[in-house]
């Protein structure tokens, strides 16, 4: 690890949920606005052609890689921009948001043990007591700070969505580190947007046809945009830098940081103020992620 990297991956560790949590508010809004797989192919177009002035002609120069690497690339678009992306938007429209929060809480502790296992990845005791801390954290949250709660939650079709969303990004999370690229970061993502794109066509033109959406308007503009530069562009490329230099077990734990960050954005943007069960799940979440990610 480079010193510039040793000083950036752990500050951009805790910015990224940030933007990340702000699909919560896309998916939340975008229901009877925009059909799920355009606004993710809306999303993954625009986020592709941000990034083409950067590093489109670097790739250019590079057909015998991406020729050699392809297969990767549309396996990792099939998990990491079909499955979580247009999944979610599906799996939101008949399931709450207990129900994510509490499915998504397992995927860092999934990609924990599938990266021991392929990626020899390994944590200290005290960097899992910080990450059972954090799940702690987390799980206080989604049960609004009544535990007894999580057992009254009852499953509905869309888990089932989401449940794949989850899984699908264990795997991308783990196969984006287990397989080398020769690829620089920002190509390597525009190539996965590419491969994700090719998957995505498809089915969005198989919704278009099978059920008639909302019209196109300045809101579902307005939603693609934002999903495109926030948990789009900027987030994928800062995931796939910090992966690289803290490692796929590390890094997927700041998804627990995602519950803290949709609150205050809640508050600031929908006007729902955090409750004290937040302050408790800050507590426990903030100063154990630290714990987990320190050198």
């Amino acid at each position: 690890m480079t010193t510039s990297s040793a000083r950036w991956a752990p500050v951009l560790l805790w910015v990224v949920p940030a933007f990340w949590s702000s699909n919560y508010i896309i998916a939340r809004a975008a229901e009877g606005v925009i059909a799920p797989h355009l606004l993710a192919s809306g999303r993954w177009l625009l986020a592709g052609l941000i990034l083409l002035p950067f590093v489109g002609r670097g790739l250019a120069r590079q057909p015998e890689v991406w020729r050699s690497e392809w297969k990767h690339l549309l396996a990792l678009g099939a998990l990491g921009m079909w499955i979580c992306g247009a999944w979610v938007y599906l799996g939101g429209q008949t399931t709450t948001s207990t129900n994510i929060a509490l499915i998504y809480a397992a995927t860092p502790v999934a990609i924990v043990v599938v990266s021991a296992r392929l990626l020899h990845e390994r944590m200290s005791g005290l960097q899992k007591l910080g990450a059972a801390l954090a799940l702690a954290g987390v799980l206080f949250v989604v049960a609004k700070g009544r535990p007894a709660d999580l057992l009254a939650v009852r499953l509905t079709v869309g888990d089932g969505w989401i449940v794949a969303c989850a899984v699908s990004w264990t795997a991308y999370s783990v196969l984006l580190k287990y397989w080398p690229s020769r690829l620089g970061p920002g190509q390597r993502l525009l190539g996965i947007i590419a491969g994700g794109l090719i998957v995505l066509l498809p089915f969005t033109l198989l919704e278009a046809w099978l059920a008639s959406g909302p019209p196109l308007g300045a809101n579902a503009i307005a939603l693609v945009v934002v999903a495109a530069v926030l948990p789009g562009a900027l987030s994928y490329a800062a995931h796939a830098y910090i992966q690289r230099e803290l490692g796929a077990s590390r890094t997927a734990l700041m998804l627990y940081l995602s519950p803290v960050y949709a609150a205050v954005l809640a508050w600031l943007l929908l006007g729902e103020v955090p409750q004290a069960y937040h302050a408790v799940g800050a507590a426990l979440i903030l100063p154990s992620i630290w714990l987990v990610t320190r050198r």
